[in-house]
């Protein structure tokens, strides 16, 4: 007998293997019965009253086989004489490319600019501890991307463009927990994405897949309206039957290419803004009207989303909560020397004493306007670049980034000290209007201020704020055909994931390149649309 339903729990029942087994046999009657397997299926926690329940649903098996928590198998066919695609970038959308195009009989020949994730702790280590920042290995370079080393957050909203499921079965698949099959907003951690990424890497490898990493792209190899490969910094020509450009939203030396090499590109909006730090208690303490002593061992550390509407001269934009850590720590997401960015992470566990959330403003064409005639297609992404140096500049000119605590800034007051940070450059004291446009500190002050309304204790000189964060999404946008996911212009290059425009998080990016890689088998490597069904 096979039993699927839905309770509400307590945390030490929803979070606890034993604890839910023991109360499902209980709560079904089935004390006598001798086959009994219980798998849970869906977990949310709902902490709109001061008692929290949490939403479960469940299978139980009674004296039948459980059938298998996940249906994806990992027997990939060998490529290694196959058509070839050349795919840059080996984050999301790369890697999850890379495996579809294999399933599909494909050859991906991956070339990531970062190193591999091991050595990429390496270059993470020079940042925060020497303000050495390496162009091609860092926070937003490196073997899985900008989110290895950022959370491993797998929420979505874009669930429509794939298949969502099977993107987190594949992470089971390579070791991720199956948590992610369960929890209402799935997180891998940021302590346990690099293994999971290493084994994808090894499964690209064993089926005759290649991944060269220290290769970065300097050139485009375009004949008759085509591309027909790219050229690395060593000289290297690597030709493929597609090139998926998966860069991610920081890769400002191929938009230039792009720019340079008359491949049509387009300014896109994106946010920008700060990163706000809290004492995990008190977000805790407002979320779960208790202290994080209290929260006790089962439930996780609490989060939050916000938004606001804020009026500036009359043009009203959003300010947002982005990329909420609870249990976090702000790290340097500088590319290069000179600027400074933060974003940030959390272990697996969420058990740092901090909590942080970038809060960020929308951002569009009138917002840069000043660089629209230098730059055209550019501007928005040298306008941000501009805001990086600025922050860097004001900071001292290392990876030290500008600060100032909450109230504070609300009330355009300096702060004479602030609070501890988990941030390990550290931080300076300073007015945030010497940091951030007007337009954009105004409403940030305006959308804090209403943040506190909507969670009491929010607005607090315990908090404070961290600039900037400002790699929210790409500045550019790549336009490619809505259906077949080829570059509008320059046929065989197929945009991808959230550098291209068309991703917004892992998960996203991850169905965006099993989109494009069905693409381009289907286009152009005589794989029938049956068979990619």
């Amino acid at each position: 007998m096979k039993k699927v339903s839905q309770y509400v729990v307590s945390p030490n029942v929803a979070f606890d293997e034993d604890n839910f087994r023991s109360f499902i046999v209980k709560k079904e009657h089935l004390e006598d019965a001798e086959n009994v397997t219980v798998r849970m299926t869906r977990r949310s926690i709902d902490a709109r009253k001061k008692k929290i329940k949490v939403n479960v649903e469940a299978e139980i098996f009674v004296d039948e086989k459980p059938t298998l928590s996940i249906s994806y198998n990992k027997d990939y066919p060998n490529v290694a004489n196959a058509k070839r695609v050349v795919i840059v970038g080996a984050g999301p959308g790369g890697l999850f490319a890379a495996l579809r195009l294999i399933e599909l009989g494909i050859k991906p020949i991956v070339i990531e600019r970062g190193n591999d994730v091991q050595k990429r702790r390496r270059d993470l280590a020079n940042i925060n501890k020497n303000n050495i920042v390496n162009e091609d290995s860092n926070y937003c370079f490196g073997e899985g991307g900008a989110g290895t080393y950022s959370d491993g957050k797998l929420y979505t909203r874009s669930k429509k463009r794939g298949d969502f499921r099977r993107i987190c079965e594949i992470f089971v698949a390579h070791s991720a927990s199956e948590e992610i099959l369960v929890d209402a907003h799935p997180h891998i951690g940021t302590n346990k994405l690099p293994k999971v990424i290493a084994e994808m890497r090894e499964s690209i490898l064993n089926a005759g897949g290649e991944v060269h990493f220290e290769t970065r792209v300097e050139d485009l190899i375009i004949e008759s309206n085509e591309i027909k490969g790219v050229i690395t910094q060593k000289g290297d020509q690597i030709e493929g039957e597609a090139v998926l450009l998966a860069t991610g939203h920081s890769a400002r030396d191929i938009f230039r290419l792009l720019d340079k090499k008359k491949v049509l590109i387009e300014r896109k909006p994106f946010a920008l803004g700060v990163r706000v730090e809290h004492p995990q208690g008190l977000i805790d303490n407002i979320q779960y009207h208790m202290s994080s002593r209290d929260r006790g061992e089962y439930l996780p550390a609490a989060a939050y989303s916000l938004v606001s509407q804020v009026d500036y001269q009359g043009d009203k934009k959003g300010v947002f909560s982005f990329c909420m850590c609870p249990g976090g720590f702000i790290v340097p997401s500088a590319t290069a020397p000179g600027e400074v960015v933060v974003n940030g992470m959390s272990p697996s566990r969420r058990d740092s004493h901090f909590s942080n959330s970038g809060i960020v403003v929308s951002v569009d064409d009138e917002d840069f306007k000043d660089y629209i005639e230098k730059y055209g297609a550019l501007a928005g992404m040298e306008f941000q670049a501009e805001v990086e140096k600025q922050a860097c500049k004001v900071a001292g000119g290392t990876q030290v980034a500008p600060a100032q605590r909450l109230v504070d800034f609300t009330q355009n007051k300096v702060s004479s000290k602030l609070n501890e940070t988990s941030y390990q450059p550290g931080l300076l004291s300073v007015d945030m209007r010497d940091v951030l446009p007007e337009a954009i500190a105004h409403r940030l002050r305006f959308g804090f201020k209403d943040f506190g309304k909507k969670m009491k204790g929010y607005l607090s000189n315990e908090a404070q704020i961290v600039g900037v964060e400002s790699r929210t999404s790409s500045p550019v946008r790549i336009p490619r055909d809505k259906e077949t996911c080829e570059h509008l212009e320059l046929k065989r290059l197929f945009p991808c994931g959230e550098g291209a425009g068309y991703a917004g998080g892992i998960a996203s990016a991850a169905m965006d390149g099993e989109l494009c890689a069905n693409r381009i088998a289907s286009l152009y490597c005589g794989v029938s649309d049956t068979t990619i069904k």
